[in-house]
């Protein structure tokens, strides 16, 4: 991503706020993003450098995880990840013990988790779906989230305080099935980005530099049919799922070898429960392609 556009202030912050590291460059992200409004790069960009936790907010298949890796990239800093689900508990954020070997001798050695690694390294910490987690799970990394930044590991006991660079991105999707509203004390500790979903020439941007498919008229098509998705989405007539963005940009490369229609087919309509939803979507597509 070009972020010469960005405003001086914005260009100074971001490049003093780079993380010169050799380790771990692995983790750090390829980005690919490309925003729908430039304030939403700046804000994130602002948030991060001042030391505030993000929290991405919107529909599935907006790009919010895209989003986070693009950030990992311009900050030049590697990215731990965590997903949520009901199943996740401490052992999934700090670590575990494991039974090892030294010199023939059997030891106990403490293997780090996602949060330990980017505390103690300086790095992001990125939690996906936040709110599909177990209420009573989240509030360990409460001291994590705030001005803080130590936790005290429950399987060491050691107090661990955040490395200077180390920074919390999350993302949320709600009102889905098995998701928890968010307390107020753990949603006070971010700064909210409403993240929409990608349209128009942004979008066909995306699909030329994400996809391998080169029709111009086909891309066209594609844009103006992520429009009316986006569209039937608004209005109450499909579920979110139908107007995912990574989802389209899975029909677009499919389309280079199958028909249109069928590729459709393949990464959209056929992920959708209802019927009615499916039968929409294909007319849809029967209007373009």
């Amino acid at each position: 991503m070009n972020t010469n556009q960005l405003p001086q202030a914005v260009q100074e912050l971001l490049e003093n706020n780079k993380k010169q590291t050799t380790s771990h460059r692995e983790l750090i992200r390829s980005g690919g993003y490309l925003p729908p409004s430039e304030e939403l790069l700046i804000d994130a960009i602002v948030a991060l450098s001042m030391g505030k936790n993000i929290l991405l907010k919107g529909p599935t298949g907006a790009g919010k995880t895209k989003f986070a890796e693009t950030l990992s990239s311009l900050f030049e800093r590697p990215m731990y990840s965590v997903n949520c689900s009901v199943d996740l508990d401490a052992e999934s954020l700090m670590g575990f013990k494991t039974l090892t070997y030294e010199e023939e001798k059997q030891t106990i050695q403490f293997v780090p988790g996602p949060v330990t690694n980017a505390m103690k390294q300086g790095s992001f910490l990125y939690i996906d779906e936040i709110n599909m987690a177990k209420p009573e799970t989240l509030p360990l990394i409460n001291g994590v989230l705030d001005y803080r930044r130590t936790i005290t590991n429950p399987f060491t006991n050691e107090i661990v305080t955040a490395a200077d660079g180390f920074g919390v991105i999350a993302a949320i999707n709600e009102g889905y099935i098995g998701t928890v509203p968010l307390n107020e004390a753990l949603k006070n500790r971010f700064i909210v980005i409403d993240v929409p979903y990608i349209q128009g020439e942004q979008l066909e941007q995306l699909i030329t530099d994400s996809t391998n498919l080169t029709d111009k008229q086909l891309i066209s098509h594609f844009v103006t049919l992520s429009n009316d998705l986006i569209t039937a989405v608004s209005q109450g007539n499909l579920s979110e799922d139908a107007a995912s963005i990574r989802a389209l940009l899975d029909a677009c490369d499919l389309s280079i070898y199958l028909p249109p229609k069928r590729a459709i087919l393949r990464s959209i309509v056929d992920k959708l429960e209802e019927d009615r939803e499916k039968a929409f979507v294909e007319n849809l597509a029967d209007t373009l392609f």
